[in-house]
């Protein structure tokens, strides 16, 4: 394909997808299909001859889409969100066009230098400590997601550890958070080869709010050192998946530092909301941390995928992550002038990511951003207002960010906490297309969760699917 021919397709394809978000809000939420739809919808083989663009623009439209769940509908409210812009939209067309593969500098210096330097923008932006910028012995690095951002943080922390105990200790190694931690990191201690016996996902409950309690923390590792296990690792939360709980930085960093641990600090969700001076105080200790990480590809108008990753020291990454064959060497990485991010992660390949988030940095500008989230939160607020009216409903937690976490009420008679009775809620309201919610378990209660965070959601939409559910509220009741 020439120049040309990119121009003409290119254009076709900005169109179609131009028009995709002007009738978006005209497909269901959530897709309707069965499993296995598909199947029966293409070839058994791919063609042997060329297919017109139109053809193939046609199959999307009548065939694809109807299995997309729709991310950026501003109907769209569950999990958390996953942002898109036109910032961000532009820069990831710049990196898909260049294709580069960018494991060292050398690979295309540009890549490497402006990750160093947006990277240093955003920790500035967040009012990170000084050793997270790379003219210290910390920097950042964009990872794919958070769960590769725990992965690679545990297996530094690992290694760091046994170089001082002695690598026969593995099976001693205890990693201790909170069970409202994400799951990616009991996936990142099984691939670490922590034994399952020795991650302690502590209780939280809402005495606390759902953080993980100092008092319970302390409890766990005495218990584990007097019968000769050895803490490594502590993972706090700031905005869990479930309630947007915010584990207390603090305290539990003072308690890792105590023990010698590594504490890593996982604001993926919550992190974009501490560019506003309001909301910073949520990672008030984070002084104390050892790693800290934020998804720009939630909240932050970045297209996924764009996980934000800042290390104290980025010689414990390099130490456990890197590798140096014949064929990579070249003069700048043997010289130790350049940062070669093959070794702060676990693949070798590498795509260009830091170009979208200078885009969206610069084409929205800091203001534009505060602004962005302030809007959600205050929209958020409108919904929980909106619930709190109702009083066959209750908000479960109380809301910090920009989701809502609440219930349909139960009779009194009803001995299984009104957990059908939302489940059946959170299926039938779905099942509209109107809207997508998503669900949780807290204290054994069916919760709904209302996240407020698609880029063109506004308060006519949060409305709307108030009344979705009011009505559908009503014909189960």
């Amino acid at each position: 394909m020439d120049a040309e021919q990119l121009r003409e397709h290119a254009h076709k394809m900005v169109d179609f997808i131009a028009d995709y978000y002007k009738s978006i809000e005209n497909f269901p939420v959530l897709s309707q299909v069965e499993p296995g739809y598909l199947r029966g919808m293409l070839p058994d083989s791919a063609p042997d001859h060329p297919e017109s663009l139109e053809d193939i623009f046609n199959d999307i439209q009548a065939k694809i889409l109807p299995g997309v769940t729709h991310w950026q509908s501003p109907n769209y409210f569950a999990y958390y969100p996953s942002n898109s812009s036109i910032a961000g939209f532009l820069g990831e067309m710049l990196s898909a066009g260049l294709n580069i593969v960018g494991f060292s500098w050398i690979t295309s210096p540009a890549a490497t230098e402006l990750e160093m330097i947006v990277l240093d923008w955003l920790a500035k932006l967040l009012n990170l400590p000084d050793y997270f910028l790379l003219g210290g012995q910390g920097g950042g690095v964009i990872q794919g997601t958070a769960s590769e951002a725990v992965l690679v943080v545990l297996l530094a922390a690992r290694e760091r550890t046994l170089t001082r105990v002695g690598k026969n200790a593995l099976g001693k190694l205890v990693v201790y958070a909170s069970d409202q931690t994400h799951s990616s990191l009991q996936k990142a201690c099984q691939v670490g080869g922590i034994q399952p016996e020795n991650c302690r996902f502590l209780k939280a409950d809402s005495s606390t709010n759902y953080g993980l309690s100092p008092e319970v923390l302390c409890e766990a590792i005495t218990h584990d050192i007097a019968i000769g296990l050895i803490p490594f690792f502590l993972c706090a939360t700031v905005g869990t998946t479930s309630s947007t709980a915010v584990d207390p930085l603090l305290s539990l960093g003072k308690i890792a530092k105590s023990n010698g641990m590594w504490f890593h600090v996982d604001a993926a969700y919550a992190g974009s909301a501490c560019i506003c001076p309001e909301y910073r105080h949520y990672i008030d200790g984070v002084e104390e941390a050892d790693s800290f990480n934020m998804n720009a590809h939630k909240w932050f108008l970045t297209n996924f995928d764009c996980s934000a990753l800042w290390v104290k020291d980025r010689n414990a990454l390099v130490q456990s992550l890197s590798t140096n064959p014949e064929y990579l060497k070249n003069k700048a990485s043997q010289a130790r002038l350049v940062v070669d991010y093959k070794d702060w992660q676990i693949p070798l390949g590498r795509r260009f990511r830091s170009l979208k988030l200078w885009m969206v940095l610069r084409l929205y500008g800091i203001e534009n951003l505060q602004c962005y989230i302030r809007n959600h939160i205050k929209l958020a607020k409108l919904f929980e207002g909106l619930v709190a009216q109702d009083p066959r409903f209750e908000v479960v937690t109380p809301r910090i960010f920009s989701l809502v976490c609440f219930r349909l009420l139960p009779s009194q008679n009803k001995d299984d906490h009104g957990n059908k009775l939302n489940h059946d809620l959170l299926d039938a309201v779905n099942s509209t297309g109107k809207v997508f919610i998503s669900h949780t378990v807290l204290s054994g209660k069916y919760v709904l969760r209302f996240a407020v965070g698609a880029p063109l959601t506004e308060e006519r939409h949060i409305i709307s699917a108030w009344k979705v559910l009011q009505d559908e509220a009503s014909a189960l009741l």
